[in-house]
């Protein structure tokens, strides 16, 4: 009988490997998908500008009621992330592995003296859901922005021209230079939809439910001495509310499915991916090493990790649907695993990644602006534009999108959200190739294995060797995602010096400010972005306090809700001179006394309320 040639041997074992794996496929498709998709959205969501680019100047309150119509869209659909973002320093990637592990010991202990871990479950199901409903609110609010995106897009490229929406005209208008706007769509439709004929009666219900898709209104809840809310809120953000607080109570309360399970884990992923990540690639990298053993040694050398994944029936974990190992009966639900530990740590530094692709993007513009400038080797920073959201109009409108023939030296940049993704591609390729590598061993081995015993390794070392080979370890190791504080034109001294020592408070590190109890830090909004409130919005708060602090200390509690006005254009004192009255016969004051009056923002002195017209 012939010998078998080595060659042979590996080919059949091959063979039998993947026709026991076969079967498993489409849950290991599942698991890869579900893991890549919380950190691509996640790490989107979390840019913002970076050191590399100068703040862009402030819109002015003067203009028309289609360039404030415009504004408010664009800044609506441009919000930051939920919150200020947490840089990790280097003695949190200590803190880390120690305080993960007493946490999953003293769950471990709870666990074995309980025997059954119920009551445990659902008290930790009650703790998550406080949580999850938040995390799950912001999560629904900027899916349902992106199916908005995408069913009314405020523009859309069709017949060689790009369209853009006049939703107070109700028309869609062409957008090129040196058009009046004759030239104008009237179907409520996007692209190639737009050529379907509609009754008018449709077509106008249509354009009503786009206007009520995209119409917020000011909500007002107050109680003395308790709290005193002011917020703008639409039709998604309700919506958004309802839907989350409907997931987390089903969850909590009725069953646990592991769609919905997964559903939280998401919006878990989702949440935390923007509310912490290392300030440095090397702070990052220090993380995950000292992760990277600790996975190890809590898989490989105790039963910890996994009794409490398989004991507890919280949404830390995602799930997907298997087939039945060998022994259980046919309809046995079986169900493999994933931590969000496995997505979320590597997932922040994969952030930390495009948003270094973000800082160069702009690095590189800068130079290409002084070089125009001959400025020589001196900094310029070119004005930032928005990275985020625009979903919709980037699909409808990418056939309009042409590499321009010179460099854009200042908004609008065709390729503000199209920017070169370089680390960020690499960091993602690293991460599927050592997810990839887990589900091979845990095949292999027949057992569970640390997926960061993997996921590390393939992470940096795609990052790193990726700035090995562009030539810029350098602008790597130099980079840093900390605030970057940017002081308007006539701030304070006092004020800024005043900032610099909250700051100063506010510089340790994530885990010890919480093991202090101060986290007053934590929930700081920055310059009043985070709050989903537009510059106009803003202004028409503003515009209320003076009328509404009046009566404030008498009221006991109230609730108010109404719909914004849109500022109208700032009349010249000329014309305030030959126009003397408003559309309500009231008089308007060409200009203020001195004193008081002169030290109020601007968004109060525009026009003095009716409440105060005879002060």
């Amino acid at each position: 009988m012939a010998e078998v040639s080595p060659m042979a041997e590996l080919l059949g074992q091959a063979i039998y490997h993947f026709e026991a794996v076969k079967p498993l496929l489409p849950t290991y498709a599942h698991l890869l998908v579900s893991a890549i998709f919380p950190i691509f959205i996640g790490a989107h969501a979390s840019l913002s500008k970076p050191s590399s680019a100068a703040k862009p100047s402030k819109r002015d309150d003067n203009g028309d009621e289609q360039d404030t119509e415009d504004d408010e869209e664009e800044e609506e659909e441009t919000r930051g992330p939920v919150q200020k973002m947490e840089g990790l320093e280097p003695s949190d990637a200590l803190m880390f592995p120690l305080t993960a592990g007493l946490t999953l010991g003293g769950l471990y202990l709870v666990i074995k003296w309980l025997e059954d871990p119920a009551i445990l479950n659902k008290i930790l199901s009650f703790y998550f859901s406080q949580m999850g409903l938040f995390f799950a609110i912001a999560f629904l609010q900027d899916a349902l922005h992106v199916v908005r995106s995408f069913v009314f897009p405020r523009r859309y490229a069709y017949g060689g021209k790009v369209w853009k929406v006049r939703q107070s005209e109700r028309i869609f208008a062409v957008v090129a230079q040196g058009s009046d706007g004759s030239e104008a769509r009237r179907s409520p439709l996007p692209g190639v939809f737009s050529c379907i004929p509609l009754p008018e009666s449709v077509s106008q219900g249509i354009w009503a439910v786009r206007q009520l898709a995209y119409r917020r209104v000011q909500f007002h809840a107050h109680v003395r001495g308790v709290v005193d809310v002011k917020c703008m809120i639409g039709l998604l953000d309700v919506a958004s509310g309802l839907i989350a607080l409907s997931a987390v109570g089903y969850f909590a309360f009725v069953t646990k499915p592991w769609w919905l399970t997964n559903f939280l884990g998401f919006c878990f992923c989702y949440g935390a991916l923007q509310f912490m990540s290392p300030s440095t690639f090397w702070t990052g990298t220090l993380l995950l090493g000292s992760l990277f053993f600790y996975d190890i040694y809590f898989v490989f050398f105790t039963p910890l990790m996994v009794t409490v994944a398989t004991k507890l029936d919280v949404p830390i974990k995602l799930l997907f649907p298997r087939p039945p190992a060998a022994g259980q009966a046919p309809d046995a639900v079986s169900l493999a695993m994933l931590g969000l530990g496995d997505i979320v740590i590597p997932g922040m530094m994969i952030g930390l990644a495009l948003r270094f692709d973000l800082f160069m993007y702009y690095k590189r513009k800068g130079e290409q602006k002084a070089q125009a400038e001959g400025a020589g080797n001196t900094s310029v920073k070119p004005t930032y534009q928005s990275a985020t959201g625009a979903w919709g109009e980037r699909f409808w409108a990418r056939l309009s999108q042409q590499k321009p023939r010179e460099p854009e030296l200042a908004p609008p940049y065709s390729d503000a959200r199209a920017f070169s993704k370089i680390y960020f591609i690499a960091s993602v390729v690293g991460y599927c190739i050592g997810m990839i590598a887990t589900l091979i061993a845990m095949q292999i081995a027949n057992h569970a294995q640390p997926a960061l015993l993997y996921l590390v390794p393939g992470v940096l070392i795609s990052l790193w060797g990726t700035a090995l080979v562009r030539g810029e370890v350098r602008d790597m190791w130099d980079f840093s995602d900390a605030d970057e504080e940017e002081n308007d034109d006539g701030a304070e001294t006092e004020t800024k010096n005043d900032v610099s020592s909250e700051k100063a408070k506010d510089h340790r590190s994530l885990l010890a400010r919480l093991w202090s109890g101060d986290i007053k830090s934590l929930v700081v909004k920055e310059d009043g972005k985070k709050d989903g409130t537009t510059s106009e919005e803003k202004t028409v708060l503003a515009r209320e306090d003076s009328s509404a602090d009046e009566g404030k200390e008498e009221d006991l509690l109230f609730i108010r809700i109404s719909l914004p006005r849109k500022p109208k254009k700032e009349k010249k004192p000329t014309e305030a001179a030959e126009q003397p009255s408003s559309e309500d016969g009231e008089a308007i004051l060409a200009s203020f006394p001195s004193g008081e009056r002169d030290s109020e923002p601007p968004a109060k002195r525009r026009r003095r309320s009716p409440r105060n017209m005879n002060a």
